[in-house]
């Protein structure tokens, strides 16, 4: 027998504009994250303007634009904070209308438990099913633990997200929910990586023998992992596994091309676990319904204990510039930023620790700016740029010139190693460079 929730639902259904009328000035306000981003309310929420000041809206990777933000560069009405960038909320931050909240992602359930306030959480779910559940979609990842610890929940119905499967956490029900919104949405927007570089195809080439098969995979956001995932893709590796905070179209490749079928993990064995996704249409139809795949919370997902319980874990992850001493930066350039923390630190830690498991942070040798003068992404030591993962936690460093491994080594070692994958035109330089700071050997090689 099931119980019938219309009733219920009915009583619960608001139109936008009704839903938002809860927020008062003053309150923080929710929008979770990637396709959760709620259209309809954020729109309803921007009309009140006039209404209100001093209300905060957080949400990370949301695909532009947001009403909120754009209706009042001011800042006197609406202030948004992002826990990770994407392109529209990078830009959204050079134009002073976006704050960074720095963070690692597997602590954002315990941010909100703890720390934070929450008095209204706008959420864009599925159709609520048979049972009173809405499903979080490619959502997972971050909505639960946000709804728990609101004061108000508004889910706004979304027809086109897909219903994903879930280790827990995927949904919530409708007992759970103060008021239902409904409307007509567009078709999910279809965001694709870059396409890879030849660059990024040469990284990607040099970091495949350090692969086996039956690795599990982490592939971070960017063009070279995306590139790693169509090498893999073409090779002779077999029984892939996925465990991602952000799962992306390098896996559907992987999985179109028989290679990932998850069936030599430890945990989870036979499922493809992710926190959420961003990518093609192509993506979410995969996911919809997929017994193969799994979605959790990133307490689980980016949890290093839980990573490192997977054996040949590798974790793949981009970055804007490394110094002489092997520290990372990949989240801003100078102090303007560009992304957020996101994951990679958990990854580091998690795969470091897996039983054949290897970290990989890549990046090109060099880049041009818009004056077209050219740089070495490897730097002499940064000043200003706000520092990823310490020089304490990194694994292997690759560039189009080669992989290095920084566990364990010395100062000079690591000033070494990390001018041997420069670009050539920059060796010299780097090398009079660690001489100064007194981290270059004579015996180095020149």
């Amino acid at each position: 027998m099931v119980r019938d929730f219309g009733g219920e639902y009915k009583e619960k259904l608001r139109t936008p504009e009704e839903a938002v009328s809860v927020v008062k000035s003053g309150d923080w306000i929710d929008y979770t994250s990637c396709l959760g981003k709620p259209e309809l309310l954020d729109k309803a929420l921007a009309a009140r303007r006039d209404e209100l000041t001093d209300v905060k809206i957080r949400g990370n990777l949301l695909s532009g634009p947001i009403a909120v933000a754009e209706c009042d560069e001011s800042k006197e009405h609406f202030v948004y904070h992002s826990w990770h960038c994407s392109t529209y909320e990078r830009r959204l931050c050079d134009r002073g209308l976006c704050y960074y909240i720095p963070m690692v992602f597997y602590n954002n359930a315990a941010y909100y438990e703890y720390f934070l306030d929450v008095n209204v959480v706008m959420v864009a779910v599925t159709p609520m099913d048979e049972h009173g559940y809405f499903n979080f979609s490619v959502n997972t990842g971050v909505a639960a633990p946000i709804a728990r610890m609101a004061d108000i929940v508004i889910v706004e119905v979304n027809e086109h997200l897909p219903k994903v499967r879930g280790g827990y956490d995927e949904c919530i029900h409708i007992s759970e929910v103060d008021y239902i919104v409904e409307g007509v949405h567009e078709p999910l927007p279809d965001i694709r990586a870059a396409e890879p570089t030849e660059t990024d195809r040469k990284i990607a080439e040099l970091i495949l023998p350090y692969l086996v098969d039956g690795a599990t995979l982490q592939l971070g956001i960017g063009s070279t992992p995306n590139a790693v995932g169509e090498i893999l893709a073409e090779s002779d590796l077999k029984d892939l596994g996925m465990h991602t905070e952000l799962c992306s179209d390098a896996y559907l490749k992987l999985y179109l091309s028989g290679k990932l079928t998850n069936k030599k993990k430890r945990i989870d064995r036979g499922k493809g676990v992710f926190g959420c996704a961003v990518g093609s249409r192509d993506l979410y139809d995969w996911l919809n319904d997929n017994p193969g795949v799994q979605a959790y919370p990133l307490e689980y997902v980016n949890r290093p204990g839980v990573i490192a319980q997977i054996d040949n874990m590798v974790s793949i992850n981009s970055c804007v510039a490394v110094d002489l001493y092997g520290q990372v930066a990949a989240e801003s350039s100078g102090v303007r930023q560009i992304s957020g923390t996101g994951g990679q630190l958990d990854f580091l830690i998690g795969a470091s620790a897996s039983h054949g498991g290897k970290a990989f942070i890549c990046m090109s040798s060099i880049y041009v700016d818009k004056e077209g003068v050219t740089h070495s992404r490897i730097m002499p030591q940064f000043d200003g740029d706000i520092i990823t993962s310490p020089r304490s936690q990194v694994y292997f460093i690759a560039t189009e010139y080669g992989v290095i491994n920084l566990e364990g080594r010395s100062t000079w070692e690591r000033a070494e190693a990390l001018v041997s994958i420069a670009h050539p035109a920059f060796r010299d330089l780097l090398i009079k460079e660690a001489e100064k700071r007194k981290i270059w050997r004579a015996s180095n090689r020149r």
